[in-house]
């Protein structure tokens, strides 16, 4: 493996890489279910129907002897088709797979180290991650939530996990930081024109928008269940569907999305929602992971066209029997080939990837 393709701080050695793709690849060798000392081949797990439909593969993202998820909190796509995994774990705290689901990197105390955080700060704060694709390169934007000596600050970052920029709580003012009153946000957004929009979800329920430097434009929100107010506004994206770029707001326990245009002038309601947490944009639909055990996916005029997995009174300590069921989906992204990868607020992170199989 080339050096510039090890973007972490801390590279896993070959012998680490090759233990972890051989297992992943043993791991999906072995039949589901042994009767009577015989192995009995199962059918593979499927999710949705028709162009929707997508199947499971229980070999991917599996990590080695002595890392563990925790609580999954946001899942994201490079450029490059590289999936980074961030769950409540002091290791890893990141992990990032290819496609085959072979673990490349992963981010331990040397990121907590960059991000100025012990390793059970970023634990205790981990939430929000949003991969941003800009003029001059890809990016990184953190978001945590707030312990009891950390959080609530919002950093920028480049692929290698250093802080280019951060905002929030305690910060010290600087070239790249200045203070900002955040009470808990959730997740972060960033429009075409690198307009940039943070959502305050588990405290203030306020919507912040800034520009591409960090000079505050705008605040709106507050808590309540008139349009334009929030009861946990844990989600953001920018979608550019439509003829102009909008604003969703994930608004979760008010079951519903708030779409908003870029000057965050309230527009419609998509209602009917089943507490709803981030959304995911690809080929012309957005992807809605819910917290009420399922996935939606709509399309530009707000209809759903399918939805994935629904879970909805499977019991939790009954899901291994389920692998076809969501439980709590916290955050999920879509590759360039359409796949599939959700993690759960579960305290396994249950990440998860489904290949796009559709069926005519």
């Amino acid at each position: 493996m080339s050096q510039d393709r090890l973007l972490f701080p801390r590279k896993l050695s070959r012998r680490d890489l090759l233990g972890t793709s051989a297992a992943a690849a043993a791991a999906a060798l072995v039949p589901a279910v042994v009767r009577g000392g015989a192995a009995v081949a199962t059918a593979p797990v499927t999710i949705g129907s028709g162009k929707w439909t997508y199947t499971l593969d229980e070999s991917w993202g599996r990590l080695p002897e002595g890392m563990a998820y925790g609580f999954g909190c946001a899942v994201v796509v490079d450029g490059q088709d590289r999936i980074y995994v961030t769950s409540r774990s002091e290791s890893p705290a990141v992990a990032v797979f290819d496609r085959s689901g072979a673990l490349v990197e992963t981010w331990s105390k040397d990121f907590a180290d960059k991000v100025h955080a012990t390793p059970a700060q970023v634990k205790a704060t981990a939430h929000g991650l949003f991969w941003s694709r800009e003029p001059d390169g890809e990016f990184f934007y953190f978001t945590e939530n707030v312990a009891k000596d950390a959080g609530a600050r919002v950093y920028k970052t480049d692929l290698h996990g250093k802080v280019l920029y951060e905002l929030g709580k305690g910060v010290a003012a600087g070239d790249a930081a200045q203070a900002f009153d955040f009470k808990n946000p959730t997740d972060v957004a960033v429009a075409p024109n690198g307009d940039i929009y943070i959502v305050d979800g588990y405290g203030s329920q306020l919507v912040h928008r800034f520009d591409r430097n960090f000079k505050h434009l705008k605040t709106i929100g507050g808590p309540g269940t008139e349009h334009g107010k929030f009861k946990t506004c844990h989600g953001v994206w920018v979608s550019t569907l439509g003829a102009e770029p909008e604003v969703y707001i994930a608004d979760r326990a008010n079951n519903r999305l708030e779409v908003f245009s870029p000057e965050l002038d309230y527009k419609r309601t998509v209602p009917d929602m089943r507490n709803p947490c981030c959304l995911y944009q690809h080929a012309g639909h957005l992807y809605v992971p819910e917290l009420g055990a399922r996935v939606s996916i709509i399309d530009a005029a707000d209809k759903v066209v399918a939805q994935l997995g629904d879970g909805r009174g499977v019991k939790k300590e009954d899901l291994t029997s389920h692998p076809e069921a969501f439980a709590t989906p916290h955050a999920l992204a879509v590759d360039s080939r359409g796949d599939l990868y959700v993690v759960e607020w579960l305290p396994t992170g249950r990440p998860r990837k489904f290949r796009h199989t559709p069926q005519s």
